[in-house]
C-alpha cells in the first residue's frame, strides 16, 4: 500500500512538472509571436520617388561631394600567440618593413596603427544638383515640387518635398518654411525648413500621415509656404491645396503645382476678411486685429462694423465691436482688440466674427453680412483651425490670414 502511494505521488509530481514545462513553452511562443506582430516598417526620412517617374535625386549631393581623394585604410595587424615568441630582432625587422610599406603609399594618410592601402575618388560618386535633374516647367510662376504615395497595407500617406522654384525676389535672402496639413481633420501642421536660400530652395524631408483608406479620398493636402525675415517675422508666400480624391492615381510621379498667393485668392460668395491673431502666454492675452475685408455683399450704405465675441465652451465670455466704416465693398478696419484668456483654455475657446450693417430703422437689429469662427478642432476645420493652431504654436508672433465668410447657422 505504501509503495502505491509513493508511485502515485511520484507520478503526480512528474505530471505537474511536465505541465509547468509545457506552460513555459506556450508562453515563450506567445511572446515571440507578439514581438513579431509589433514589427513595423521603418520609413526613410529621405524623400523617395518611385521608378515610374523620371529619375530624381531627392537631395542635392553636389553640396557635400568633394572632388579630392578620401584616404582608405585597413585596421592594424594584431599579434598572434606565435608572434609573441619571436626575438627582438625579428620584431624590429617587422616594424621597419611596416614603415617602408606605409611610406610607399604617398599621398595617403595613416592614423596611429592603421595602414593606408589607397584612396577613394569621391568624384566618381558625386551626383548632379537637384535643379539639373528636376527642372521646373517653363514659366515664372512660383511652383512647388513634391510627390505623394499612399500605402494601403499600412494606411500611410507618404509626402516627399523636393524643391521650390521661382520664389519672388523679395524672399531670396530669407529662410523658407513649409507647413503641411491634411485637411480637414489634421490638428497639428508639420513644418520643415529649406536647405538653403535663393530663388530655388531645396528640401530633404519625408512626411507620414496616418489616415485610413476610407478617409483618404475625402482629404486635401494643404502646403503653406512661409518666408521668415531676419527679424523673425513670417510672411505668407502662397499655398497649395492638393485634393487627394482624384490625384492618388498619380502616385509615384513628380508633381509640380503653382502656389496660389494669399492676396490673389478668389473671394468667397459672401466676401473675405483678413484677421491677425497673436497670443502672449506670459500676459495670458489674446490680441485680435481686424485688418480689412473684400468682396462684401452690401445691402445698404450705412457702413460696416465687426463684432467679435470670445467663447469658452458654450459660454460667451466677452463681446467687442469695432467702429462703423463707410459703406464700400473693400473696407479697411485696422481695429485692434484684446481678450484675457488663460493658456489652459486655448483648446476650448474660439473667436466668432460677425460683419454687420446698421439697419435703416434704429430699433431693428443690424443686418448680418457673414460669420467667421476661428478656433481649435472643437469649433473649426481647415484654414480656420490652422490659423488658430499657428497662433498657439508661435507665441508672441502675429499670424495674418484671409478667411471666407459663411452664413449664420
Amino acid at each position: 500500500m505504501a509503495d502505491q502511494v509513493l508511485l502515485l505521488a511520484a507520478g503526480l509530481s512528474v505530471g505537474l512538472l511536465l505541465l509547468l514545462l509545457l506552460g513555459l513553452m506556450m508562453y515563450c511562443l506567445w511572446r515571440k509571436k507578439k514581438g513579431q506582430r509589433r514589427y513595423q516598417e521603418l520609413l526613410s526620412t529621405v524623400p523617395s520617388v518611385p521608378v515610374c517617374s523620371a529619375p530624381v535625386i531627392p537631395v542635392s549631393l553636389g553640396s557635400w561631394a568633394m572632388s579630392s581623394e578620401i584616404p582608405f585604410t585597413l585596421p592594424p595587424r594584431f599579434m598572434t600567440r606565435n608572434h609573441v615568441d619571436l626575438n627582438n630582432d625579428e620584431t624590429e625587422e617587422m616594424k621597419m618593413e611596416a614603415r617602408r610599406d606605409i611610406l610607399a603609399h604617398r599621398g595617403s594618410l595613416s592614423v596611429r596603427s592603421w595602414y593606408p592601402v589607397g584612396t577613394v575618388l569621391a568624384g566618381l560618386y558625386s551626383a548632379p544638383p537637384l535643379n539639373e535633374v528636376v527642372a521646373p516647367p517653363p514659366g515664372m510662376a512660383t511652383r512647388l515640387c513634391f510627390s505623394v504615395e499612399y500605402r494601403h497595407s499600412s494606411e500611410q500617406l507618404i509626402v516627399s518635398l523636393l524643391r521650390l522654384a521661382n520664389l519672388p525676389p523679395q524672399f531670396h535672402g530669407n529662410v523658407t518654411l513649409v507647413q503641411l496639413q491634411l485637411l480637414p481633420d489634421d490638428r497639428r501642421p508639420r513644418q520643415t525648413k529649406a536647405r538653403g536660400t535663393g530663388p530655388d530652395p531645396e528640401f530633404s524631408d519625408c512626411f507620414v500621415f496616418q489616415v485610413s483608406g476610407v478617409c483618404v479620398p475625402h482629404s486635401t493636402l494643404s502646403v503653406c509656404v512661409l518666408s521668415v525675415e531676419q527679424d523673425g517675422k513670417r510672411r505668407a508666400v502662397g499655398r497649395v491645396l492638393f485634393p487627394l480624391e482624384r490625384e492618388l492615381g498619380q502616385a509615384g510621379r513628380v508633381l509640380w503645382r503653382d502656389l496660389e498667393p494669399e492676396d490673389n485668392m478668389q473671394c468667397s460668395e459672401l466676401g473675405d476678411v483678413q484677421i491677425c491673431l497673436s497670443y502672449s502666454p506670459s500676459l495670458q492675452r489674446l490680441s485680435v486685429v481686424v485688418l480689412r475685408a473684400r468682396g462684401l455683399q452690401l445691402l445698404t450704405d450705412k457702413g460696416v462694423c465687426v463684432q467679435v465675441s470670445l467663447q469658452i465652451l458654450t459660454q460667451v465670455v466677452k463681446l467687442k465691436r469695432s467702429c462703423v466704416v463707410k459703406g464700400e465693398k473693400n473696407p479697411y478696419f485696422n481695429h485692434r482688440m484684446t481678450f484675457k484668456l488663460r493658456s489652459q483654455h486655448l483648446d476650448e475657446a474660439c473667436l466668432k466674427f460677425e460683419l454687420q450693417q446698421p439697419n435703416n430703422v434704429r430699433s431693428e437689429p443690424p443686418v448680418l453680412l457673414g460669420v467667421l469662427v476661428l478656433g481649435p478642432f472643437m469649433y473649426a476645420r481647415g484654414p480656420q483651425m490652422q490659423h488658430w493652431m499657428d497662433m498657439v504654436n508661435t507665441p508672441q508672433e502675429p499670424v495674418k490670414l484671409w478667411h471666407g465668410l459663411g452664413r449664420a447657422i
